[in-house]
């Protein structure tokens, strides 16, 4: 038999998911939603939204695909989408990339991620900082494009990171510092004082951030605010963000990238070669979410508190000790006052002991951290709220045990 050898190996090793006998284990992700189906169970593990997005951008699509809008979009993305993705930055932020030279349409943040990765660092001489737990990609692009990685470990329960850890983190070998805010898995928001040293440190170091703010539009009773937006930042930030998370169309797959023209240069020089460009009839579609009015924006804020309050309060209803978020999809949940130190044997446990599914937050850890966070586990607040109350209800159960 054929070996199959190749860079899978690193991006997989890199996420976790290399098994003992060198095969590719299957991510907690399926697992769970497997476990889900096989119990009936209520998935609130995956975070996915159950709902569609506004009729606006829905309908715009499906003008786009019946207007013939269907072949290959350039491969910076259509100039509109650009424009929009311009004027919704200067709109909300006071930014105001060149929409000819400073933005790049991408097939969703995870391929914008993937491109800077790929196209920013150069061997293991180079690191990339991440705050851990992380998303699960990070780890694999990391591996994949053969860099190191450091990471910062984020403190229960707020989860901001210890600065002395930071800086102990950050060195002259750190090409990039990536940051994901509102965060993912824990649902933080970084405060003020950790943005301001990231900037300071990689002024200090030569660095270039990375923002993942897919759920910039998602943060409550926090306004939040973009690196890039920080003084002496804008010049070394690329900023990342995607239509999924603030219009319900994960599925559409439609990201993009912000910032200094040289790095968005040398992303596209990737990204040409990944999918080139995509999601043609959806780009149109995204460019009118971007333009919606502000009731639309206060909306799905304040819609997104309503589900995380539900999921909170059942949550505390069970016994469990809660991290209340600042933002995201997700809200992280102690599970040692139920008598559980194990956050993977209690997700395996939880559907047949409360008829619901969640994930454990070790799933986006390195081994070396791993224990800092074993009993905690990641709960998604994105679904309907008929549904979190059922869940909340049987949740419950666990309370009476």
């Amino acid at each position: 038999m054929t070996t199959v050898s190749g860079a899978w190996r690193r991006a997989v090793a890199g996420a976790g998911l290399l098994a003992p006998d060198g095969t590719i284990a299957q991510t907690i992700f399926a697992e769970m939603s497997a476990l889900a189906a096989r119990t009936d169970a209520i998935n609130l593990g995956q975070g996915f939204p159950d709902t569609d997005g506004p009729e606006e951008v829905l309908e715009a699509a499906r003008a786009a695909i019946s207007g013939g809008v269907n072949q290959y979009p350039p491969g910076r993305g259509f100039a509109d989408l650009r424009l929009a993705i311009t004027e919704h930055q200067q709109r909300f932020y006071g930014l105001k990339p060149d929409p000819e030279t400073e933005v790049l349409v991408t097939a969703g943040a995870t391929e914008a991620l993937a491109s800077v990765l790929l196209g920013l660092v150069d061997g293991p001489q180079d690191e990339v900082v991440v705050f851990e737990p992380y998303y699960d990609s990070y780890a694999a692009c990391v591996a994949l494009a053969g860099a190191t990685l450091r990471t910062v470990p984020l403190v229960w329960p707020s989860f901001q990171p210890d600065l002395d850890a930071l800086r102990s983190a950050v060195s002259d070998r750190t090409r990039l510092i990536l940051v994901n805010n509102p965060h993912n898995p824990t649902g933080a928001v970084f405060s003020a004082d950790v943005l301001t040293e990231i900037v300071r440190l990689a002024h200090q170091h030569d660095a270039v951030i990375v923002t993942d703010e897919v759920y910039e539009h998602l943060t409550f009773d926090v306004p939040h605010v973009p690196v890039a937006t920080l003084p002496g930042a804008a010049e070394r930030t690329l900023t990342i963000s995607s239509a999924g998370k603030t219009f319900n169309t994960t599925g559409w797959k439609v990201g993009w990238v912000t910032g200094p023209a040289a790095l968005v240069d040398a992303v596209l020089a990737v990204k040409q070669f990944l999918t080139y460009s995509g999601s043609a009839p959806f780009q149109p579609a995204i460019a009118t979410g971007l333009r919606l009015g502000d009731d639309f924006y206060h909306g799905i804020r304040a819609a997104m508190q309503h589900q995380r309050d539900i999921l909170v309060d059942g949550l505390r209803t069970a016994g469990f000790a809660v991290s209340v978020p600042q933002g995201s999809y997700f809200t992280v949940a102690d599970a040692a006052p139920l008598g559980f130190d194990d956050a993977t044997v209690f997700c395996r446990e939880l559907p047949h002991l409360a008829g619901v599914v969640a994930v454990p937050v070790t799933a986006f850890t390195t081994e070396a951290n791993r224990s800092q966070y074993a009993s905690l586990v990641r709960f998604a607040a994105c679904k309907k709220p008929e549904l979190l109350g059922e869940a909340a209800k049987r949740l419950a159960v666990l309370a009476r045990r």
